[in-house]
């Protein structure tokens, strides 16, 4: 600690500035803390590719993409991806890490992972945007339920049925109850998980429905193990895939290769 000392208190003169707020049990970085370490993890990705990039000109076709994304995209369609690309480039090897939206997006910011991939609703600061395709939320339920042979329908319509729902805490939970309140509905499910896939289990067994974006639910629909029907409701449409990276860095080729790849993935749609 006495050595980790010297060395802030030395950068601290050299660069005229305070890089941390003292307080009785500890530190913790402040503004200029905060970009001297965002400059400091974008310094080390950018080594990291150059590494790899002298790698490349030696002929070794090696590299390492390193992921993080949301239960939605983790299950099913990034493994089946990332396989095909192995297939085409056997020596990229990758790493993937699952979590919730908020978590994808502080590894995303923190440079623990080359790519976050998830749904989003608005901006967010810090990071780049690599690639974005619409992904609506769609109300999923047995092919024999009642409004499984309709082209849409409304949240209201849908409210009329059994609910499957996710926690209160994620981000999709947090959108259905939203428009709920916009338009004075009253949402009251019948079942509720953390995870997508008990949500599904359960509408395909029942007369329930729940909701989710098309793209997490491929595998199901080309089973015919569920369908799944647009919605009309505005809020229910705002909703886009994002592929994301640390804003200002320049990605290695097996992670902007993987992207293109992932562009391609997204275009073979149901």
């Amino acid at each position: 600690p006495s050595a980790v000392s010297r060395q802030v208190a030395r950068l601290e003169r050299e660069l005229d500035t305070l890089l941390f707020d003292r307080r009785a049990r500890g530190m913790t970085l402040n503004s200029a803390g905060e970009l001297l370490a965002a400059h400091a993890r974008r310094a080390w990705l950018d080594i990291e590719r150059v590494a790899e990039d002298i790698l490349a000109l030696r002929g070794l076709r090696m590299g390492q993409v390193r992921v993080a994304a949301t239960e939605g995209f983790a299950y099913e369609f990034l493994p089946t991806l990332i396989a095909q690309f192995q297939a085409q480039r056997p020596g990229i090897v990758f790493s993937m890490h699952m979590g919730v939206q908020p978590e994808v997006l502080r590894l995303v910011r923190e440079g623990e992972v080359d790519l976050g991939v998830t749904v989003s609703l608005t901006s967010e600061r810090g990071v780049a945007v690599e690639l974005r395709h619409p992904s609506p939320v769609l109300a999923v339920m047995a092919p024999g339920h009642p409004l499984a042979t309709r082209r849409q329908a409304s949240l209201a319509q849908v409210l009329a049925h059994p609910l499957a729902l996710p926690a209160p805490t994620s981000t999709l939970r947090q959108l259905v109850d939203i428009s709920c309140s916009r338009q004075g509905l009253v949402c009251e499910p019948v079942f509720t998980s953390d995870h997508l896939y008990p949500l599904v289990s359960y509408v395909a067994a029942t007369q329930a429905i729940t909701f989710c974006g098309e793209t997490a639910l491929r595998q199901h629909l080309r089973a015919g193990v569920i369908t799944a029907i647009p919605l009309r409701d505005r809020e229910m449409n705002e909703r886009h895939f994002e592929v994301q990276s640390l804003a200002g860095r320049q990605l290695p080729d097996a992670a902007r290769a993987f992207i293109n790849h992932l562009r391609a993935g997204l275009a073979n749609e149901v």
